[in-house]
């Protein structure tokens, strides 16, 4: 029953997290196009308001129930080396630590990326994961 608790707790921060990037990459980027520079420089801080309070923890819930939820199915890695699930999940799990180190850094230390400072390259990430959610169980 736990495991099902904080799976469904995983889901929902990968949902906020997934759905801001969503969100910023496919629609906020395009606001540009229909309204000045300054109309876009408030709503865009309107919208970053609610987003600073509610993404970052959901994104700091999303990797520690994630590492919960590896530690549960991982399993042991057999003679022949690891399966292709685990190669995936080891996958998935990397790219969620560095999503949840760099968020943090950035949030909570203040700490700016040295590259890729746009939300395009964790977009990807949060893609990738989802794409290997999807096809780690054949």
């Amino acid at each position: 029953m736990t495991f099902i608790i904080i799976k469904t707790i995983h889901l929902f921060a990968a949902f906020i997290y997934g759905g801001f990037l969503i969100t910023d990459n496919l629609f906020l980027n395009k606001m540009p196009r229909n309204l000045s520079a300054d109309e876009h420089s408030k709503a865009r801080e309107s919208f970053m308001m609610f987003v600073r309070k509610v993404v970052p923890p959901s994104l700091i819930v999303a990797v520690l129930t994630g590492l919960y939820l590896i530690s549960q199915v991982f399993g042991e890695v057999s003679e022949n080396g690891m399966s292709s699930f685990q190669i995936m999940l080891s996958i998935k799990a990397f790219l969620g630590i560095w999503l949840g180190i760099r968020g943090f850094n950035q949030v909570y230390l203040k700490i700016q990326p040295f590259v890729f400072k746009s939300h395009l390259l964790p977009f990807a990430f949060v893609v990738t994961i989802i794409f290997f959610s999807q096809v780690m169980y054949f």
